[in-house]
């Protein structure tokens, strides 16, 4: 089936599934948050590290930088960063407290500072103009992506840069089906693997399904420009399942 018009996604997004986004989703994170990595190297089939350093390649860094990490989860992105320029101020936000503790420990146990927030990133608790690059990766497919965008805009300075990845939809349709195809047989065995509990188990459907709704490469890359950014770019892999964009708040006119 095709998605709903660009205009009215996120509309139907909403409707889909608010109830989950606001009541269920964080009970499955709680559980997931202690086999997190784990899962995500099995289910990638040992690529997830891959992906991980195929998204620094494109986050431009300078020293001494205050970087903001967006639904951070583990850490993962504040990590590799921090690997990279180890001068970086960096900043986690998550709604997770339990992925968080995770991530805080990943961190400490390689000498590395993270400050940690706990809330909503659709009203990001910071200033406007604080961040010289904000960070966001796979996550955006249980947000409303308008709303975090839009927030993160406001806290980026003028010249700052945004840097997203994520799972996208498949403009072919036969590499969409194969695709949903492979998710669902991996995340059945994945679970099997790591335990999941049954808070984590019953969004298995949910997460082909969030994707099934979720935006391609150029959709995404129409929204950014929608919402003001400049100098949006993307890159992709497996034939549009997963996007690299990089985009740019302009300075005030």
């Amino acid at each position: 089936m095709a998605p709903p018009p660009l205009a009215s996604r996120e509309a139907v997004r909403e409707e889909r599934f608010s109830a989950v986004w606001s009541n269920e989703l964080n009970d499955a994170f709680a559980d997931i948050a202690r086999y997190y990595d784990r899962a995500n190297e099995i289910a990638a089939l040992g690529l997830w590290s891959t992906f991980l350093k195929r998204f620094m390649q494109t986050v431009d860094l300078t020293p001494n930088q205050k970087v903001l990490d967006v639904c951070a989860g583990t850490n993962a992105i504040g990590i590799a960063l921090l690997k990279r320029e180890p001068t970086l101020d960096v900043h986690a936000m998550d709604r997770s407290a339990e992925m968080q503790t995770v991530g805080q420990q990943n961190a400490a146990a390689l000498g590395f500072q993270i400050k940690s927030t706990i809330g909503d990133v659709h009203k990001l608790p910071f200033p406007d103009n604080h961040f010289d690059v904000v960070t966001l990766q796979f996550a955006s497919r249980h947000l409303r992506v308008r709303e975090v965008f839009t927030e993160i805009k406001r806290v980026l300075k003028a010249g700052g840069h945004f840097h997203h990845s994520d799972m996208l939809r498949p403009r072919n349709v036969i590499v969409k089906n194969l695709y949903y195809a492979y998710l669902k047989i991996c995340l059945n065995f994945t679970s099997l693997i790591v335990g999941s509990s049954p808070a984590a188990t019953k969004f298995k459907q949910y997460f082909i399904d969030a994707l099934d709704l979720f935006y391609s490469a150029e959709e995404l890359s129409i929204m950014l420009r929608e919402l003001g950014f400049v100098e949006v770019s993307v890159d992709t892999v497996f034939y549009g399942m997963i996007g690299f964009h990089r985009a740019v708040k302009p300075a005030p006119v």
